[in-house]
């Protein structure tokens, strides 16, 4: 497994790049997922456009004004806290690169690079308002076609995502949020898929409708896009090592698997990000006697399936069978319906090899994602039944 890209590129490559080990896995796949993920939904979105579904949008905007007092205080407080940590990485750069994490959310920090850094930012946000000031601020019509706003949708999707992602997985592990609340809240890791769609799709829609874009077609445009970001999310889960592994898969491989790598049968996650021996439960004294080496190259001391790699193949082609829908589907709404159906069956499948906690609800135990991905395959189904019903419907009555 490779923690950072540091150890990827070392292992890979032989050559060892200190300062990549700043760089998670986990945290540059999933900015990866981001960016291409936001480059189809683009490109849908401009093809919605050329069919006359989606249209630009003007809102008011004021123009010329000089710094305010709220825009120059801002400034200094981000450029405060940007200059407060950078000197202090600076000057003791070893330290940070060893324990990229605790330096980040801990509150230490040098003042005089926080002074600084405050005074450079508030100087440059008064230089350029002084260049686009005019003798008198004037209201001006700003356009934005709609793959403009992809940019800021994706924006806004990555901050409430990753809040949701957060707030569904110590909802899933209660009890560790409240045994230590502030590392469950501000750590890089436990993050719940769900609930960073959830969250990232209802602040997306609350965009949306505020510039007037049609909800369906964004929805729809945006569909494909996000079971490839999902994808390429699960790749950094089974590079790092994260915790996403399935169960203890013990049995051999099967005769006709044979041409394919073990590891893709059956894994200990070698180097895991999490450090973890045990693939139930975190690391106790008792496991770590099971590996002298256990601090130095952490893994796990029985094999279980991957389950990253597995939803990375299976999304990647769910994408490519969307991606070949989306011309051929007509009813606005059908096709992100269609998503949540195909979503829903994949993560309920893959949830029965998965380790994860269970709740016990009417004498069966169910996990918090086979209970969500059912409700998203319901929808999904009715969805596709209403939206085709509505598009017949209002197909029949233009042709009358």
């Amino acid at each position: 497994m490779y923690p950072t890209l540091y150890h990827a590129i070392a292992d890979l490559f032989g050559i060892e790049i200190h300062f990549l080990k700043v760089v998670q896995s986990f945290g540059f796949f999933v900015a990866l997922a981001f960016l291409i993920g936001s480059y189809f939904f683009a490109m849908e979105m401009k093809r919605k456009e050329a069919l006359g579904l989606l249209h630009s949008s003007s809102t008011k905007i004021l123009v010329g004004q000089k710094a305010s007092i709220a825009d120059l205080i801002l400034s200094g407080l981000l450029g405060f806290a940007l200059g407060y940590k950078i000197l202090y990485i600076a000057l003791d750069f070893t330290a940070f690169t060893n324990d990229t994490q605790g330096f980040l959310l801990s509150m230490k920090g040098n003042f005089i690079g926080g002074i600084a850094g405050a005074a450079i930012a508030a100087y440059l946000k008064y230089r350029e308002k002084e260049k686009e000031k005019l003798p008198e601020p004037q209201w001006k019509d700003q356009v934005m076609r709609p793959h403009e706003h992809v940019g800021n949708m994706t924006l806004i999707a990555a901050i409430s995502g990753i809040l949701g992602a957060k707030i569904f997985h110590n909802l899933e592990n209660i009890d560790d949020f409240m045994a230590d609340p502030v590392d469950a809240l501000l750590s890089f890791s436990g993050l719940t898929m769900y609930g960073g769609l959830i969250f990232g799709s209802i602040a997306v829609l609350m965009y949306a409708r505020k510039h007037k874009l049609n909800l369906l077609h964004v929805t729809d445009a945006c569909a494909p896009a996000l079971m490839l970001s999902y994808a390429i999310g699960r790749i950094g889960c089974q590079v790092s090592g994260d915790g996403d592994w399935g169960i203890v898969n013990s049995a051999p491989k099967p005769s006709w698997l044979s041409f394919l790598p073990d590891w893709m049968w059956s894994f200990n996650f070698h180097n895991n990000v999490n450090k973890v021996c045990n693939p139930y439960q975190e690391q106790t004294q008792q496991w770590l006697d099971c590996n002298c080496n256990w601090k130095e190259t952490p893994y796990l001391i029985e094999n279980v399936y991957p389950t990253p790699f597995y939803e990375v193949i299976m999304c990647t082609l769910l994408f490519f069978v969307l991606w070949n829908l989306r011309k051929r589907i007509h009813a606005a709404g059908v096709l992100f319906c269609t998503y949540l159906l195909l979503n829903g069956i994949e993560r309920f499948l893959i949830e029965q090899i998965r380790v994860n906690t269970k709740y016990h609800i009417f004498g069966n135990e169910i996990t918090q994602a086979q209970i969500i991905s059912s409700i998203l395959i319901l929808l999904g189904i009715i969805g596709i039944w209403w939206f085709n019903k509505k598009h017949k419907s209002t197909n029949s009555t233009l042709t009358s």
